[in-house]
């Protein structure tokens, strides 16, 4: 109870009277974190508390005020829905690289409602569909013969609850490129990858939404969002990734989740489920239960701009490697996992060491460490996992990439590339086998094993996994000690996306990479071994 109040009113020196004329009241003011702050609370016996103590300026002591504040927001709100999720329903797909290798949903917009097949993307804010084109991907199914029907092209002037967000409303973050306060904002989201932009104006439209509680029909709901018309992609976005918009669902202010959130439609909550089989599912307002292991967001020069977590330490079998802690970035938008470069080599090099397979290599492969192995041989690939803050593990379910050269030999590659940079993604390929759950009330990343075909409404028969450490979902009181990201990343997200996502789209073009690995293994006798 005590840290929810310290702001003390302390009497300095008495009452001061002038004959029968009025009480005069001296005053102090004292910040919560504040050593005064500190003194009191050990006065009175709250020792817990005084252990922990934030220290000033400190990425725990941000953490602790933005969960405050995302608390009074929650209260002032509250939700009307459990959970939502699209009218089409909550279901995720992936086309493998025919679409870039990114997580799908159909989402419908506008009046009368128009399909939508939007990538889904934890590290940007902004929904942004083709939209009066000037320059727009293929929207014709046969160009990526995975679709049974044509992708769809939006236009304002066709659906009666738009409306352009005019330069003069707090999201427009260009409105310095306005000539007067009611024009039409414009938008532009450039992304890390070369020449990867979109462009357009920003729209106020609705965006259909269904709920099914455990005890309640399924309802239909339209909510009022803000997305990007977009009339103009380049780069990654004319070739294959994410033809028919992207769904940013970062924490930025604009971001769906944000917007549902602040209209009291869901709790400040999402959630992200993906399996083996380039399937998922996605809930709004989801806080997953409370058997879930979970660690804390780390806030970027005092706020929440991006979903980024510690790791203290990556552990390869049972042997946790020193000095292997990061800060990276947990996005669904990233089709592999990127390590920096110190903490990739000794990662590798502890992996190969435990590999009992003949390790190959092929200049056409993004991959250094590639092996060919028996069917004994791959069941004894060592287990990987990461260790988060309170010894929260995160296990790595399949952190290989297979595919079968015989009857008798199956080639894998260890799928982690190395950045420059000093923070690692976290990508698709390390987060498949979980619900993910991002809570943006209390500042926390959940997991629990799923196989993603759970009831949507029903929270009470998910497990979490039985791997080492234990449930924590309360804020954890210290953070590792972790290289500060200043610099350029993070940036906000929703104007620069910080994940490498497109850019391992040049990396790992087409399947012919993999094809032309599996000729060399299966003529077996072209593989240089190393």
């Amino acid at each position: 109870m005590a840290i929810k109040l310290l702001i003390f009113l302390l009497v300095a020196k008495g009452l001061t009277f002038e004959g029968i004329g009025a009480l005069t009241f001296s005053s102090k003011l004292i910040h919560r974190f504040s050593e005064e702050a500190k003194v009191h609370l050990a006065s009175k016996g709250n020792s817990v508390w005084v252990q922990s103590w934030p220290k000033r300026n400190s990425s725990e002591y941000s953490r602790l005020l933005l969960s405050r504040d995302m608390t009074r927001q929650k209260v002032r709100l509250g939700s009307q829905y459990e959970s939502l999720y699209p009218s089409e329903g909550s279901n995720t797909f992936s086309f493998g690289n025919v679409l870039d290798w990114l997580h799908y949903t159909w989402i419908d917009i506008g009046t009368p409602n128009i399909s939508f097949l939007v990538a889904l993307d934890t590290g940007s804010d902004m929904l942004w569909v083709p939209c009066d084109c000037i320059e727009c991907a293929s929207l014709s199914a046969d160009h990526y013969n995975v679709l049974d029907r044509d992708l769809n092209e939006y236009s304002p002037s066709l659906s009666s609850t738009s409306r352009h967000l005019p330069c003069s409303h707090q999201l427009c973050d260009l409105s310095s490129e306005c000539k007067g306060p009611k024009d039409p904002c414009p938008y532009k989201d450039q992304y890390a990858s070369d020449n990867t932009s979109s462009s357009g104006f920003l729209i106020e439209d609705k965006l259909h939404l269904a709920s099914d509680g455990r005890n309640a029909a399924q309802s239909s709901v339209q909510a009022s969002i803000i997305l990007g018309c977009g009339r103009k992609q380049s780069g990654g976005y004319l070739d294959g990734a994410a033809p028919d918009g992207l769904l940013g669902l970062g924490p930025g202010s604009i971001s769906v989740p944000s917007l549902l959130a602040k209209a009291g439609l869901i709790r400040n909550s999402f959630s992200i489920c993906l399996n083996e089989n380039d399937s998922g599912r996605i809930l709004f307002g989801d806080q997953g239960h409370i058997n879930q292991r979970s660690t804390p967001f780390l806030p970027v020069e005092g706020r929440l701009s991006s979903y980024f977590v510690g790791v203290e330490s990556i552990c390869v079998r049972s042997f946790c490697l020193k000095q292997t802690g990061f800060q990276t970035l947990i996005d669904s938008g990233t089709s592999f996992t990127y390590l920096p470069n110190e903490v990739y080599e000794k990662v590798v090099v502890e992996f190969d060491k435990h590999v009992n397979a003949t390790r190959i290599t092929d200049q056409q492969s993004p991959w250094e460490y590639c092996y060919n192995a028996s069917s004994q041989e791959l069941n004894n690939i060592p287990q990987m996992k990461f260790t988060f803050s309170k010894n929260q593990t995160f296990l790595i379910q399949n952190p290989l990439l297979t595919f079968p050269v015989s009857q008798e030999y199956t080639a894998f590659c260890l799928t982690m590339f190395k950045t420059d940079e000093d923070y690692g993604t976290i990508g698709q390929d390390f987060l498949k086998g979980y619900r993910m759950v991002f809570d943006r009330e209390i500042l926390r990343f959940g997991w629990s094993s799923s196989n993603c075909q759970d009831n949507m409404g029903d929270t009470e028969n998910l497990t979490s996994p039985s791997h080492g450490g234990s449930p924590n979902p309360l804020p954890a009181n210290q953070q590792q000690t972790i290289p500060n990201t200043s610099a350029e990343p993070p940036a906000d997200a929703g104007k620069t996306s910080l994940k490498p996502s497109i850019a391992t789209i040049s990396r790992v073009t087409s399947w012919h990479l993999l094809s032309s690995l599996s000729i060399i293994f299966i003529n077996g006798y072209l593989v240089k071994l190393i």
